[in-house]
């Protein structure tokens, strides 16, 4: 009988030890994100973000970040312009970003 215990319990520590293993997916959240332009055309794009940030002027910062990178950079972006829009999974495209810079950036219109 003790042969017997001694499998159950190394059998159930494997299974404990193999869920506990399981990489967590990051979840994100996607704010989308309508800016008047200097030429008055809209840019639309979404910032996505872990989903745990939820200041939100951490989220316009990111979103200033892009707009100078589009050389839009002092153009208007508040709760007006940026709305959070729902979360997803992050995919693996988006993360390595993320993990370096904080954020993702989806274009949408107007971007180039």
């Amino acid at each position: 009988m003790r042969p017997l215990f001694i499998i159950t319990f190394a059998l159930l520590a494997l299974s404990t030890s193999a869920q506990n293993n399981k990489t967590k997916t990051m979840e994100v959240a996607v704010w989308d994100t309508y800016v008047t332009k200097k030429d008055g055309s809209i840019i639309h794009f979404d910032i996505v973000a872990p989903e745990e940030i939820k200041d939100t002027t951490v989220i316009y910062g990111y979103g200033r970040e892009y707009l100078k990178t589009k050389g839009q950079e002092g153009q208007p972006l508040t709760s007006k312009e940026c709305r959070f829009c729902h979360i997803e999974t992050v995919r693996p495209q988006w993360e390595v970003e993320i993990k370096q810079k904080g954020y993702f950036i989806i274009e949408m219109e107007n971007c180039k």
